[in-house]
């Protein structure tokens, strides 16, 4: 579906150049002179690179639908992941780079959503928040706990993240995983 350059939103995923990318961030500019134009960051879902792109309003690019499809996480092996769709049981194995930082929450059997261009796997959607154990966590500085501070930790999976001061070594958080931030307490 062809849009103008200057429709394009964050989330997009668009043909350019070739390329299957994604719309990372937008900024609408309008010069003094000359016509008003849309400044793209993109990321590209094959190879991770980025690149900036302006678009003008008499521009059009071809916007891409991605299929999505309910896979579950198995094991992970060397610097790959193995994962299985989840209606016909085929095993599908990703590099680990395609899913980034958020890799290091992967969980055994975890649900995850693929988004895939004609069979090709583009993305994997992870849940936005996991429960996690924290394996250590600094001790609370004396007067610390009347402010607001926060203190570093370190979860069971090796990611560090910041907690609040009454959060002990032994107690399960629920983290943002793309933020990779303290949500609250797990129930």
């Amino acid at each position: 579906m062809k849009i103008s350059g200057v429709d394009i939103r964050p989330g997009n995923i668009i043909e350019y150049e070739g390329g299957i990318w994604r719309a990372v961030k937008i900024q609408h500019t309008q010069p003094g002179k000359g016509g008003a134009y849309m400044q793209v960051e993109l990321k590209n879902l094959r190879d991770g690179r980025k690149n900036n792109v302006r678009f003008r309003s008499a521009e059009s690019v071809e916007r891409i639908r991605l299929d999505t499809k309910d896979f579950q996480f198995l094991y992970p092996e060397g610097d790959t992941l193995v994962f299985m769709d989840k209606i016909t049981y085929d095993q599908v194995t990703l590099p680990r780079d395609l899913l980034g930082d958020a890799a290091a929450f992967l969980q055994d059997g975890m649900d995850v959503v693929m988004e895939m261009y004609d069979e090709e796997a583009i993305s994997v959607q992870l849940p936005d928040t996991i429960e996690a154990t924290i394996v250590e966590a600094d001790a609370v500085v004396k007067g610390q706990t009347a402010s607001s501070s926060y203190k570093p930790a370190v979860l069971d999976n090796g990611v560090r993240v910041m907690v609040p001061p009454h959060i002990a070594a032994g107690v399960r958080i629920v983290v943002d995983v793309y933020e990779q931030t303290y949500v609250r307490r797990a129930d």
